[in-house]
């Protein structure tokens, strides 16, 4: 299980991209139009620069839904290989079963 702390970062991270994107959308738009004025667009970069860091959605990491796992992550499932593994042995995922030989 990974630190309740790491995982609330996480949220507050989703929260503020999901709060700013449209007006970073913007920002960038304005920045990399060549058709406006230098300084317009420097201003645009600047008012960039002026959002929060967590904003940016390349801040965020992908977590397992189950245990807030940040490595060996499934996208597909939205899960780490090890919370896979656990709900598959007790049977909760449809099909799989755990292999042995």
């Amino acid at each position: 299980m990974a630190k309740v702390s790491a995982v609330q970062k996480q949220k507050n991270r989703e929260r503020l991209v999901k709060k700013f994107a449209a007006k970073r959308a913007r920002l960038k738009e304005i920045a990399a139009d060549e058709s406006l004025p230098m300084e317009e667009r420097f201003k645009a970069r600047l008012k960039l620069a002026k959002l929060p860091r967590n904003s940016a959605p390349s801040r965020l990491r992908n977590r397992c839904e189950v245990s807030g796992r940040p490595r060996a992550y499934y996208r597909k499932l939205k899960m780490s290989r090890i919370a896979l593994r656990d709900l598959a042995s007790v049977g909760q995922v449809p099909g799989m079963v755990k292999s042995s030989w």
